[in-house]
């Protein structure tokens, strides 16, 4: 696990001179300071100090989408432990340091729609409009209004509506510019439905409860099958189960424009016949969203590839898992080679997810 040795902490933030930085696939080094920051005023203290003092900062949430160097990383790192859920009707803000799926799970308790299928995904609550989190027919960006952040550029606290947060297919203004912004708090309105779901949007999840997309169903039983369907593929954190230890799904599903997809439909159609049919989804004026779990299997890489201390799950072939002892150089090299491997087989190339530092694919 990423551990951090004894230093000294900012005014306001502790700390931490031995705790976990992070990481659920349990690689990476040593970073040279941690500080836990638990309100928002620590928060911003923290990084305009290491602004000011030219210190190389990693802002880390849960660190469950999060890939770091074997070698570590040589600067401060702030823990973001700010706390606060705020109920107002159906509007919620809540603390970028809020655990993402103990929030879910007071949300359904609360009887309001439009997270509980992002049921079950490890985190912080910080974390999510970066990576415009979303799983089973829902996204983050569906519910947000507004996020309040640090802009590192001025060092002034702004309020930035959803509009502005440039959200696309697992991207966001803040994950393209990663070294201006810190999430501080995030707010949503959600639906109040009678207790029932949004309408399902996934037809995996709804062939689950039995009923049809677009239907709607008990709220928590909507979340309970996001539930089931996450574990069923290792995507449910279990410290004795290896299949787990991963930082997710490593990589995103491709978009292709028109001329990429001609070129995808004939390299499918040479390799695997011209009946083949890859899964296809519109995502927008004209691009295209394909499968990369079915591109990785189609190029040869089946469950539990690999022969290492890092393979691909048993469970599914989009994370890679540390079988225990790997090392963050373990889980590249197989990274690299499903990319290659899939890039070889249909011209396309695969985009990983997770959040590297101190290391390239």
């Amino acid at each position: 696990m990423f551990l951090v040795p004894r230093g000294g902490g900012a005014a306001g933030a502790a700390a931490d001179p031995a705790a976990p930085l992070g990481g659920t696939a349990g690689t990476g080094g040593p970073a040279r300071r941690l500080l836990t920051a638990g309100n928002d005023e620590d928060i911003v203290r923290a990084v305009r100090e290491a602004d000011t003092t030219g210190t190389p900062l990693l802002v880390l949430g849960g660190g469950s989408n999060l890939v770091v160097s074997d070698d570590g990383f040589d600067g401060t790192v702030v823990r973001i432990a700010s706390t606060g859920v705020r109920f107002d009707g159906t509007r919620l803000e809540v603390a970028a340091g809020e655990n993402w799926s103990a929030l879910v799970d007071r949300v359904v308790a609360a009887g309001l729609a439009g997270i509980e299928c992002l049921a079950g995904i490890p985190g912080s609550v910080g974390a999510t409009p970066v990576q415009n989190v979303g799983a089973y027919g829902q996204e983050v960006a569906d519910v947000l209004t507004e996020v309040v952040a640090l802009d590192r550029a001025d060092g002034g606290i702004v309020t930035l509506p959803a509009a502005e947060c440039g959200f696309a297919y697992r991207h966001s203004r803040f994950k393209a510019e990663p070294d201006r912004w810190v999430v501080l708090r995030v707010r949503m309105e959600l639906e109040d439905a009678g207790g029932l779901s949004a309408p399902l949007k996934y037809a995996e999840t709804a062939r689950l409860l039995g009923v049809s997309p677009g239907d709607r169903v008990p709220i928590g039983e909507a979340r309970d099958g996001v539930l089931r369907l996450r574990a069923g593929k290792g995507m449910v954190l279990d410290p004795d189960d290896h299949d787990t230890w991963s930082a997710g799904s490593f990589f995103t599903n491709p978009i292709l424009d028109d001329a990429a997809l001609a070129a995808f439909r004939r390299r499918v159609a040479e390799r695997l016949g011209p009946d083949a049919a890859p899964p296809l989804y519109p995502a927008g004026e004209g691009l295209t969203k394909t499968s990369a779990a079915w591109l990785i299997e189609r190029a040869g890489f089946g469950r539990g590839h690999g022969e290492g201390p890092a393979r691909i799950s048993g469970k599914h072939t989009l994370a890679l898992t540390n079988r225990g002892g790997a090392r963050t150089a373990d889980l590249l090299a197989l990274a690299r080679e499903v990319r290659a491997g899939v890039r070889e087989a249909f011209g396309v190339t695969l985009v990983n997810e997770p959040v590297t530092v101190g290391v390239e694919l």
